[in-house]
C-alpha cells in the first residue's frame, strides 16, 4: 500500500509582511501543515523567521508545524529546545552539523516530538546505518541549503537516484520512515519526485507559490503535477 503524500508549504515562501494572512490562505485551500526553517545565519546564509515570530503564528493557528533546524553544532541544542516549549509536531536536524546526533534524537522523541535527519546533497546515506531506526524522516535537500532565492541554484543531478536508492533502503529494512525532499520541489520535477519514492513534498516558490497566481489556482497545478506520477498517490 502506498504511503499517502504529506504537502508541507513552505512558510518563508508566503507574505513575510503578512504571514497571518499567509496562513489563513493555506489553510483555507486545506493545508494542515507548516514546513518552518529555523536558520541560524552562519550554517545558511539566511534568517527568515526568528524565534519569537513561530511563537505567534503557533497562537494563531492549529497546523502541524514541520521545523527545519539549519544551524551549527553549538546552536542546535539550544534551538531544539526552543522547539520543544512552542510545541512543534516534528524536528528536523541536520547530520552534518550534529556532533551528538543521538542525544538530539531522544531529546526530540522523549518529548513525544516526530524527529528528522536532513542531509546535504552531497551527503551520502551511509551516514544513516544505525540512526534510520530510531527517527521518523529523513529531508533530502535537493540544492544547497539556504540558496533557494538563488534562481540559478539547479536541484543536484543526482537528485532521483538519491531518492530512490533511500526509499530501497527503507524498504529493505521495513520501516516506516517518510522521504521529505526539499529543493526546487516544483510541478515540473514533482511527478519525478513522486515516482523515485519522496512522501513528502516541501513546497515553496516553484509549486505553490508560484507568483502570478492565488494559492487556490497553484494547488490545482500541484494536483494536476502529482497525477503526473505513475504512482497515482493523489
Amino acid at each position: 500500500m502506498e504511503k499517502k503524500i504529506i504537502l508541507s508549504p513552505s512558510l518563508m515562501c508566503g507574505d513575510l509582511a503578512n504571514l497571518e494572512g499567509s496562513i489563513q490562505e493555506l489553510e483555507s485551500i486545506g493545508m494542515d501543515s507548516l514546513h518552518i526553517d529555523v536558520i541560524d545565519g552562519s550554517f545558511s546564509p539566511s534568517m527568515p523567521l526568528g524565534i519569537e515570530t513561530i511563537k505567534r503564528i503557533r497562537e494563531i493557528t492549529s497546523m502541524n508545524f514541520d521545523v527545519h533546524i539549519m544551524a551549527k553544532d553549538n546552536d542546535n541544542e539550544f534551538f531544539i529546545g526552543e522547539m520543544l516549549k512552542i510545541g512543534v509536531e516534528s524536528i528536523t536536524f541536520h547530520y552534518e552539523t550534529s556532533l551528538h546526533i543521538d542525544r538530539y534524537i531522544q531529546l526530540i522523541k522523549n518529548s513525544g516530538t516526530k524527529v528528522g535527519i536532513a542531509l546535504n546533497p552531497a551527503t551520502p546515506l551511509n551516514v544513516l546505518q544505525y540512526i534510520l531506526p530510531e527517527i521518523d524522516r529523513i529531508c533530502l535537500m535537493l540544492i544547497n541549503p539556504g540558496f533557494a532565492t538563488n534562481k540559478s541554484e539547479k536541484q543536484v543531478s543526482y537528485a532521483l537516484k538519491k531518492i530512490t536508492d533511500l526509499c530501497q533502503l527503507v524498504n529493505e529494512k521495513e520501516l516506516a520512515v517518510d522521504i521529505q525532499v526539499d529543493g526546487r520541489v516544483s510541478l515540473e520535477t514533482i511527478p519525478g519526485l513522486l515516482d523515485a519514492g519522496a512522501t513528502n513534498l516541501v513546497l515553496g516558490s516553484t509549486s505553490l507559490f508560484l507568483k502570478g497566481n492565488t494559492l487556490a489556482e497553484n494547488q490545482k497545478l500541484l494536483y494536476q503535477a502529482m497525477k503526473q506520477s505513475v504512482r497515482k498517490n493523489q
